[in-house]
């Protein structure tokens, strides 16, 4: 028999755990999150979340994965400096309007600049948060102060990814350490900031390198509110262009993995959707995720499109009562 299932919540996890979760049966493992997956969330609240880029290209990070690099020279990016606040606000009524409570803007920036243009963020922030939405941003590297600016603007939530595991971490990124990572994240947290923060798997890892990602966010008290787990979207001309797709199982495993080690938090089925089928997306689903991207984009990347989601959505509901077919 199968062992109970363990509902606690739990900071001390260790990498040998949890890819011991991670490897057993993957029906077993399904189930196991499932279980804790109804302890803790209506299994049938799937957030809609929207994401726009909001200044793209030119950032002096050298992220293998990335289309915005400075680095990826043979990257065809169109560059765009920061949008303007009135287009911004735009898109995120028309986000709302085609569903989503969650409004995300992406800047490709190392570290938030001071001045005007953190100014116009702020803006966008409020902005935002008058539409009754909550307001999410990843502008790179904050600091204390930055983040509580943030606070009083009405944001919601600061998007800043770990990407791996700290052993694989140097393989993807040399221009900004681990630490740096942690210390945005610190910041994050001390100004009442709700954290998102996840990674991407299919870069060239181990089990053991996703599973040291997530036992580095499951020692945060309390687990971040929001865990991204995105499937590395190969864009031509980044370092990881002839990396092949990873099997949809695989997604499926993390995703019923990160639900286990942090059971509160809201996992997003992010990046790398629009190679799945509606099956394998329900999968995800039933496995703990309870988020997804809703829109034709993320950041620079294609994903799923409006109307195969509105399919999905249609598939997940309930089916109106029918009358017996006439014999």
């Amino acid at each position: 028999m199968n062992a109970p299932v363990d509902f606690s919540l739990r900071f001390d996890w260790r990498v040998e755990e949890i890819v011991a979760l991670h490897d057993q049966p993957l029906l077993d493992l399904v189930a196991q999150a499932n279980a804790v997956h109804r302890r803790f969330h209506d299994v049938n609240d799937v957030q809609k979340a929207a994401l726009l880029s909001i200044k793209t290209g030119g950032c002096p990070e050298d992220c293998s994965y990335c289309p915005q690099s400075a680095h990826h020279r043979e990257v065809k990016l169109d560059r765009v400096e920061l949008m303007e606040t009135a287009d911004v606000l735009a898109a995120a009524r028309t986000a709302r309007e085609a569903g989503a409570d969650r409004f995300c803007m992406g800047a490709a920036w190392r570290s938030a600049p001071e001045g005007k243009r953190f100014d116009a963020v702020l803006d966008m922030v409020r902005g935002v948060h008058a539409l009754g939405m909550e307001a999410c941003v990843t502008l790179g590297m904050i600091n204390e102060l930055q983040a509580k600016r943030l606070v009083d603007a009405g944001l919601t939530a600061y998007n800043h990814n770990l990407d791996t595991g700290p052993e694989f971490y140097g393989e993807i990124i040399t221009t900004r350490t681990y630490q740096d990572r942690l210390d945005t994240l610190k910041a994050v947290r001390g100004a009442g900031l709700e954290m998102c923060c996840g990674g991407i798997i299919g870069m060239g890892e181990s089990v053991a390198d996703r599973a040291g990602m997530l036992q580095t966010l499951a020692s945060f008290d309390p687990h971040p509110e929001s865990v991204p787990i995105n499937a590395l979207v190969a864009v031509e001309g980044t370092p990881l262009a002839g990396r092949a797709r990873i099997d949809p199982l695989d997604l499926v495993r993390m995703i019923a993995t990160t639900r286990i080690v942090m059971p509160k938090s809201r996992v997003r089925l992010s990046a790398g959707r629009s190679s799945l089928s509606r099956e394998a997306q329900i999968l995800c689903l039933v496995a703990g995720a309870n988020s997804i991207f809703y829109g034709e984009k993320l950041l620079t990347t294609d994903n799923a499109g409006v109307n195969a989601d509105d399919a999905l959505f249609a598939a997940l509901a309930a089916r109106e009562a029918r009358a017996p077919s006439a014999s």
